[in-house]
């Protein structure tokens, strides 16, 4: 009866887990959806250490390790969430999605060891052994992977180009199927070997995104989550857990798809992203005219005047409203506006920020409504429209080379049409390129003008001038 109970339950847990994705595609119902998931696997834990039953028919026990880990793990998981910064959020899910990583790689060691005392003598070419060398493989790259991201997001690692990179990751990969592949073949198993496998593949996920750069790291934490939910499968499989397989294969398909889209928002391809071929610098051409080219400057008293006499204001928000901490009083902006009649909308990127839906999760902190936050696709024919197109902090997202040169690093990348509106303004703290390392055309256009300074303190000093008009 426990059994089928237990089942049962590991059901109810993945049609929560379906759910609760289904909510999360839009924002409005992302926290219910979320919510809704966390119950799931909330029941599903809980029916596994009261109703588990061994094939000897012993319960779990252990109860005092168990929850002892879960008190300690929610503590320091609240105190975390509760503590980080929005500007910091991607460096916590690169973080807890390297602990998730690890905890799977570690589940496969612990298993194969007992593999190794319980079926001494049995042929190892089986669906059981490729089952744990997967997720001890697939473990271990996320797990160092996820740990380089959160350092280098941090900025505590900085880009590394080895000689060769792209060549030693194939050197290492192909060690990591040889190895696994001989030890499949083995009568007895080896421990050893797959403790040798765990070591290269630790290897691989650390060389692996060293030469990334703060750009494409949106890219690289969405693979690395779909390669984690990967490897919890690999779990679910090893364990017979419904719950466990369910939500491993969503997180790893809705990972693998949100990677693409993102690939294909960065003119990057997918191939690329899995051998570590981004980034490197020899590929960025700088603009050997940028220093002969002037910029305008606008005040900000001129600016809010434009601002407020316009039909529409479309604002671009990047990482330096992150950074800033401005989306509370980008927000009252925009409430400003409106109170004077102007239709103000914001344009989302992909890949603005560090991390994908990073600007939506910002905006959507400061109560920013839903609706106007649009997308790409939704957003670029509105600005042939907009009297005003606001920019702050974003850079290689409306940098027009991406159109319009053929040599530069982001050409073929879909950008925001900002060239487009009939005023552009760009709030910048200085001219210093974007991530791509690479001038952007869109300050010497002739409709732009720089509003330079902290994007905190000039969007607060807008507001005043707009209301005072």
């Amino acid at each position: 009866m426990a059994q089928y109970s237990l089942e049962i339950s590991y059901l109810i847990a993945s049609i929560a887990f379906i759910i609760g994705l289904k909510f999360l595609g839009h924002p409005e119902t992302a926290r219910k959806g979320n919510f809704i998931a966390a119950l799931g696997m909330f029941l599903a834990v809980l029916t596994t250490i009261f109703l588990y039953k061994s094939p000897e028919g012993k319960p779990l026990g252990n109860y005092v390790w168990i929850f002892g880990g879960i008190i300690i793990g929610t503590v320091v998981g609240t105190l975390m969430a509760k503590k980080v910064q929005m500007t910091a959020m991607p460096q916590m899910v690169s973080l807890f999605n390297g602990v998730g990583a690890a905890c799977v790689a570690l589940i496969s060691v612990v298993e194969f060891s007992h593999y190794n005392t319980t079926h001494t003598g049995a042929s190892l070419f089986n669906g059981l052994t490729l089952t744990i060398i997967l997720g001890s493989i697939i473990g271990c790259i996320s797990f160092s992977g996820s740990v380089i991201a959160w350092g280098k997001l941090e900025g505590k690692i900085k880009d590394i180009y080895l000689p060769a990179n792209q060549l030693i990751n194939i050197v290492l990969m192909l060690s990591i199927i040889g190895t696994g592949v001989y030890l499949m073949m083995q009568p007895t198993a080896n421990l050893n070997l797959l403790l040798i496998i765990s070591a290269i593949s630790l290897i691989y996920g650390i060389l692996f995104v060293f030469p990334i750069g703060g750009a494409d790291m949106p890219v690289v934490i969405s693979l690395l989550n779909s390669f984690t939910g990967v490897a919890a499968a690999c779990g679910g499989f090893l364990y017979n857990n419904q719950a466990m397989l369910t939500g491993g294969i969503l997180v790893g398909s809705s990972g693998t798809i949100l990677t693409i889209l993102m690939c294909k928002a960065m003119n990057r391809s997918l191939t690329n992203v899995i051998i570590g071929a981004f980034s490197n610098p020899k590929t960025k051409k700088a603009d050997a005219g940028a220093e002969q080219r002037t910029v305008k400057e606008i005040s900000v008293t001129d600016c809010a005047v434009l601002m407020s006499y316009s039909k529409k204001v479309i604002i671009v928000p990047g990482y330096g409203l992150a950074v800033a901490q401005a989306q509370h009083i980008c927000h009252e902006l925009e409430k400003t506006l409106e109170e004077k009649g102007v239709e103000v909308l914001y344009a989302i990127h992909p890949v603005a920020g560090r991390m994908p839906g990073h600007m939506n999760v910002l905006l959507a902190e400061a109560d920013v409504p839903y609706p106007k936050l649009l997308e790409m696709d939704e957003i670029n024919p509105e600005f042939s429209t907009t009297d005003v197109a606001l920019v702050i902090g974003a850079n290689d997202v409306v940098n027009p080379a991406a159109k319009n040169d053929k040599d530069s690093p982001i050409y073929g990348m879909p950008i925001l049409d900002v060239e487009n509106a009939k005023n552009i303004i760009i709030n910048k703290r200085s001219m210093n390129a974007g991530y791509a390392g690479i001038d952007n055309e869109l300050f010497y256009d002739a409709k732009t003008k720089m509003l330079f300074g902290d994007a905190k303190g000039v969007l607060q000093k807008l507001v005043t001038e707009v209301k005072a008009n």
